[in-house]
Order: C-alpha cells, then sequence, then structure tokens
C-alpha cells in the first residue's frame, strides 16, 4: 500500500487513533507542504476489526488531506482546461467532482455553453476575480444605493460597495449555509462567486472559516467515493475506490457502513436494515398490547378497539364502513336476531375472517419473535460496553505483579464479545426478512451456536479475576475467545457464500388476505 491510511479488509486486527485537527487555516491550504500526507496511526483504547473477507481497499483522510486531495482533482483537470484553480473548482463543483462528466461536456459543448451552464463568465473572454473599480465620479451601490467612488464587482460587470459584499457573503454562508452556490447579489443574476473573490471580499475571519468548512463538506458530500465518519466530533472522511456496501474502520474507532453510514450491519443488507429500522419506530410494547385487546376488521384489517357491550361493530374506516360481528368476525347482516349472542362460528366467511385475524396476530408474533432478540443483543452490547473501564482497571491492579501482555488477553475478550454481540443483533434482522429453506436452518444453526459462545465468554468475563485465578481463567478466556471469533466467521462465510451462489430469498412483511 502507498500510505499509512490506506487499509483494506485484511488490516482488520490493527487499531488506530486520530489526530483531529481543529485549525480553522487547515480547512482551505494550497500552501506545499513537505510533510507527508499521510499522518501517524497511532494506537487506540478499543480496536475494532472490520470485514476481513477480501482486499477492500480504502483511506482515512484527515481535514487536511480532503484539501490536498481536492487540489490534486483541480491540478489534473487544468492539465487540459488550464484555467485559474478557482474557476475550476466551480465546474468541478457543477459536474459534482466527476471529472469524466466534465470532460465529456467540455468536449461536446461549445465554450460559451459549457461556461454558462456552470455560472460562470467564460474566463477567455473576461476576468474572473473580483475587481475594484475607482473613478473620480460617485456611483450607486446597487444593494444599499449609498454613492461611493469604489465599487466592486465580479466579472459579470454588478458592482456593489465594500460594506454590502461583507453583509451580503457573511448571511449566504453562516445563515443559509451556502458556499459554491453563491452568486451575484444582482437581482437575475447567476454568476457564482469564486474562491478567491470570496476572500478578498469577505474579510472576517470566522467567515471565510465557516465558508472554507462548507467547501469541505460539499466536496466530501457530492463525492460517491467519500464519505464522512459519522461518530460524533470526528473529522474523518473515508475515500474508497469504489462505493459498496462494506464496513470501514475510521481512526477515531468508529466503524461503520460505507454504503449507508450506519454502525456496520453484517449480515443485514443496508435495505433491509432501513425497513427493518422503519418497522422498529412503532413501539412494540403497544403493538403487544393491540393483540391482547383489540380485533383488526374483517376487510380493510384496521385495529379496532371494542368500548362497549354490543358485539355489532361498525368500522369507522371512511374508506370501509363494515358492519361485522365482533365475536365471530362475519359479516352483521346474516345475524338477523342474533344480537348479543353469535352462533355462526361455523360459517365459512366467519373462518375466513378468523384465519385472517391468526395470520395477522402471527405476523405479529414473528415480529416481536426477532424484536426482541434483536433488541436484547442490542442491550447486552450496551451494558458491556462497561467491561472495558471494568477490565481496564482490572488490568492495572493485576500488573502490578505482572507484565501488562500477561493480562492483555482480557481486553481483547472483551472486543471480540462486542463484535460478536453486534453480528448476532443485526443477524436477527437478516433472519427476520429471509425466506424459509434449507440454507436458513443452517443459519440459523449457526446463530444458534455463535449466540451459546458469545453467553459464555460473556458470563466468564463477568466473574471475579483476580491473580490468584488469572492463569486458570486465562485458557478459558482464550479458548473462548477464538471458538466465538471461529463462530462469527462461519456464520458470516456462509451469508456471503449464499449471496454469491444466490441461495437467500427475501420476504417483506406478510401480507395479511382480506375478507370481503
Amino acid at each position: 500500500m502507498d500510505s499509512d491510511d490506506e487499509f483494506s479488509d485484511q488490516d482488520h486486527g490493527d487499531s488506530h487513533r486520530s489526530i483531529h485537527s481543529h485549525s480553522p487555516s487547515s480547512c482551505i491550504s494550497y500552501v506545499d507542504s513537505d510533510e507527508d500526507i499521510c499522518t501517524e496511526i497511532l494506537l487506540q483504547e478499543r480496536p475494532k476489526r472490520v470485514m476481513e473477507n477480501d482486499d477492500f481497499v480504502y483511506k482515512v483522510l484527515s481535514v487536511d488531506q480532503i484539501v490536498q486531495h481536492q487540489r490534486n482533482i483541480i491540478d489534473e483537470v487544468n492539465t487540459v482546461l488550464n484555467l485559474s484553480p478557482q474557476i475550476t473548482r466551480i465546474i468541478l463543483n457543477h459536474y459534482k467532482w466527476d471529472k469524466d462528466t466534465l470532460f465529456e461536456n467540455y468536449f461536446e459543448s461549445s465554450p460559451q455553453e459549457f461556461f454558462k451552464r456552470a455560472h460562470i463568465v467564460n474566463p477567455f473572454a473576461a476576468t474572473t476575480s473580483a475587481s475594484t473599480t475607482t473613478t473620480s465620479q460617485e456611483h450607486i451601490c446597487g444593494i444599499c444605493f449609498c454613492p461611493y467612488r469604489q465599487l466592486t464587482g465580479l466579472a459579470c460587470g454588478h458592482c456593489f460597495c465594500t460594506g454590502c459584499w461583507k453583509q451580503y457573503l457573511a448571511n449566504k454562508t453562516c445563515s443559509e449555509g451556502l458556499a459554491h452556490s453563491i452568486s451575484c447579489p444582482e437581482s437575475d443574476c447567476d454568476i457564482l462567486v469564486d474562491y478567491v473573490s470570496f476572500l478578498q471580499l469577505a474579510d472576517d475571519v470566522k467567515v471565510v472559516e465557516r465558508y472554507q468548512q462548507l467547501i469541505t463538506n460539499t466536496f466530501v458530500e457530492c463525492n460517491v467515493l467519500m464519505r464522512w465518519c459519522p461518530a460524533p466530533n470526528c473529522s474523518h472522511a473515508i475515500k474508497v475506490n469504489y462505493a459498496e456496501a462494506r464496513g470501514v474502520l475510521c481512526k477515531c474507532g468508529h466503524q461503520f457502513c460505507f454504503e449507508c453510514g450506519e454502525n456496520w450491519h453484517e449480515p443485514a443488507s443496508c435495505s433491509w436494515l432501513k425497513k427493518w429500522q422503519r418497522k422498529c419506530q412503532e413501539d412494540s410494547e403497544t403493538s403487544n398490547w393491540l393483540a391482547q385487546h383489540t380485533k383488526e376488521c374483517p376487510k380493510c384489517n384496521v385495529t379496532i378497539e371494542k368500548d362497549g357491550g354490543c358485539n355489532h361493530m361498525v368500522c369507522k374506516n371512511p374508506t370501509c364502513r363494515y358492519d361485522f360481528c365482533w365475536v365471530c368476525l362475519g359479516s352483521w347482516e346474516p345475524h338477523g336476531s342474533s344480537w348479543y349472542s353469535c352462533n355462526r362460528f361455523d360459517e365459512e366467511d366467519a373462518k375466513q375472517a378468523r384465519l385472517a385475524q391468526q395470520q395477522y396476530r402471527s405476523s405479529m408474533a414473528r415480529y416481536l419473535h426477532y424484536y426482541n432478540r434483536y433488541m436484547n443483543h442490542q442491550r447486552s452490547m450496551r451494558l458491556e460496553q462497561k467491561l472495558y473501564a471494568n477490565v481496564r482497571a482490572k488490568m492495572n491492579e493485576i500488573q502490578e505483579e505482572m507484565s501488562w501482555i500477561n493480562v492483555q488477553f482480557l481486553q481483547d475478550a472483551v472486543d471480540v464479545l462486542c463484535e460478536c454481540r453486534g453480528t448476532l443483533m443485526y443477524s436477527y434482522v437478516f433472519a427476520f426478512y429471509l425466506g424459509n429453506n434449507n440454507q436458513k436452518i443452517i443459519f440459523e444453526d449457526n446463530q444458534r451456536d455463535m449466540e451459546v459462545a458469545t453467553e459464555k465468554i460473556s458470563e466468564c468475563l463477568e466473574r471475579e479475576i483476580t491473580v490468584k485465578n488469572l492463569y486458570e481463567i486465562k485458557k478459558k478466556v482464550l479458548d473462548l475467545t477464538q471458538y466465538c471469533q471461529k463462530r462469527r466467521s462461519v456464520l458470516l462465510l456462509h451469508v456471503r457464500e449464499g449471496y454469491e451462489k444466490e441461495w437467500w430469498e427475501f420476504v417483506d412483511d406478510l401480507i395479511i388476505p382480506t375478507s370481503t
């Protein structure tokens, strides 16, 4: 690899911590530096492993490295366009930093059309940076309508006083959050303010700092091969060679999916995880109460609560208004005088209504089965985060009588435990949407074996560890750690093989047939 910041899935055993850059001047800079772009990889307190199935390569970039990457792209494009860096930056941003699309439009369009599309004046026909005009006569500023002898304008020719420019740019940047899309203040003029012009006109440290941050943010968000680390207070971004749903590890220690930005969620795919999260937004306790105290309209499946003694129910759904019996769920019309005592349990329509309700209840029970286990592992994983502090305290205590290496296995075991908890948690999302076949049975067997191994190592780590029993526990913990890693690997390899060989069949939520 050509950089210390370049990782592959095979580097999953490494651990890193970032050095954050908080200098305002570090956001945008074109000053050459002999300093290596790659910062030193430091040991972090909580190493995490990423997906280790192939040579998926990525780089972790600091803000300074992102700016340097921008500069490299601008220089590369300028070998063809031969324009000023600030104009090339606007054009690249217009094409979302896609060099291929930019070059395609450049060679297929006339210069006038090409630059007009990017909202800039043809640089070969005019001066593109802000220019100041000083005359012996006073001119009226187009914003404040005050007379000035010195006005400043862009290549479009619209000039304004310095004070109005400052206020305009500060408002656009700090209040509206704009950077590349700031246009000339003149009404109906869409010519954009370039980087150099902004620095000349803004003349305020805080405004310039905010502008530089927005430019960097826009660059990362527009680039399909880059994504900000979603961890709080982390200023790093991940750069990949090709976009795919893979787990990446930031220097801050946060592991996430490059495709969707969520915590790394293998074996569940991004799309199924998103569906699951939407489904889980509904309160499961409420769903459980509804299952016990309500029934569904046999026609439209709207949930209905019985608030009186009468068994004659009328669906309140404006598009339904179906009359039915609360007891048998059949149509109310044939009941006749059977106002309070239903005797139609054997009727075919009542059976169909009951079947529909049973299917609904079965679907809810199935959901709660997977949801409860998903939440159980999530809660366990949160509780086991405390083990890091407990284990570290215990390691410091034991270290007084033996070396740090002799007790390092404890922290490694907690790492593996939390890793397995996360995999198990998302395995229930995968299983919820998984259709029934022989491979699902194998998956559930692997899931069970991994769950048993995880609970064993969790129980072992929560025991009281002392210098006296350390060697006895060490062998057991090492064996359990290795076994947990093996079971996790078996489960994930089986899932990946299933994707490759198209074993998996997925189903959405159970659709309940309606009775008419």
